[in-house]
């Protein structure tokens, strides 16, 4: 992939898709097509072909995806299901029959069993039952990735995954109804700092508190999606294996300490409430990155400087 080759993003308004963009923009490349909804539905076969045939991109990313939070998973299975599979299978489909040289599918981490050995290595794949708040999203990912290898097995395509951990940055979805847990936790405590600590309430004070899913005992690894872009460009460059990758820091905290990592930065100094009727979801879930890194790759921003990077894209974007 050089600079004047035509790259397709899919996805590119997205959280993963704009930092990919950003990312490609640093490194010189100026034929960057956009696929996003204002151009192309690419839960539509026949438009997604269209799109292909006039494009003809070269080297495809797919980032384009339907995500959410923990709640929104659970509650739209079939969504989440359907239109995951219809996405990755139209672009990856038609890249093929037009001629790209090579594409990167983004999957997830959740592809991973419940209870699977920290830190997860790629061999565990299917070793195990999905978690059940997510498995809908998690059966689409897993799609996903063995449509990439059968294409390579029967047609010689060069499809390569890579399957990211927990991530956040600019150009998240902070809806507190359907986002992820980390941008959610900005949203809620910034929310709550704006609307001050203690509420009058016919005459007797209160203090706020802020409500979090959970007991707060979870641990997750979070990734800021710049570090993921840079990921992604290196394995488009040197990577043509036919294994899925992980991508993640290798590090994980627990949902409660990240709570406290988000109030202090908002500055927030209310309650925090857990609500313990919420699924936690699965207990731990860090990745092994051992074949990510030996390609040359590290992870350079950290949690606390990634956040406090977000939460101020995030009041200045007045989302």
């Amino acid at each position: 992939m050089d600079s004047d080759s035509k790259v397709l993003v899919a996805g590119a308004n997205g959280m993963v898709g704009s930092a990919i963009v950003r990312n490609l923009r640093k490194r010189g490349h100026q034929i960057i097509i956009k696929g996003t909804r204002n151009t192309v539905d690419f839960t539509d076969q026949e438009a997604t072909d269209r799109f292909f045939q006039t494009t003809k991109p070269e080297y495809v990313f797919v980032a384009a995806a339907k995500v959410g939070g923990i709640m929104a998973n659970n509650n739209y299975k079939a969504d989440f299901l359907t239109q995951n599979i219809r996405i990755q299978t139209n672009i990856i489909d038609s890249a093929h029959r037009w001629g790209a040289k090579k594409l990167l599918f983004l999957g997830s981490s959740c592809i991973y069993p419940k209870f699977a050995t920290q830190p997860i290595t790629e061999d565990q794949l299917m070793s195990g039952p999905l978690e059940p708040t997510n498995d809908g999203y998690a059966l689409a990912k897993i799609v996903g990735v063995k449509m990439c290898q059968t294409y390579r097995q029967q047609y010689g395509f060069n499809a390569i995954s890579l399957m990211p951990t927990n991530l956040y940055g600019p150009n998240d979805n902070f809806d507190i109804e359907t986002s992820h847990a980390l941008p959610a936790m900005i949203a809620k405590f910034h929310h709550a700092k704006e609307q001050g600590y203690s509420i009058d309430v016919g005459g007797s004070w209160y203090r706020r508190s802020v409500k979090l899913f959970g007991d707060g005992s979870a641990m997750r690894e979070f990734l800021h999606v710049d570090d993921l872009a840079e990921a992604c460009y290196i394995c488009m460059k040197n990577y043509d294996g036919e294994e899925h990758i992980n991508v993640g820091t290798g590090e994980d905290v627990t949902i409660k300490q990240l709570a406290e990592i988000i109030a202090d930065i908002v500055g927030y100094f209310g309650e925090i409430e857990w609500d313990t009727t919420k699924p936690n979801g699965t207990p731990r879930k860090v990745l092994n990155v051992d074949k990510i890194k030996a390609l040359g790759w590290e992870p350079s921003i950290d949690l606390l400087s990634g956040i406090k990077k977000t939460y101020e894209w995030y009041k200045e974007n007045g989302i």
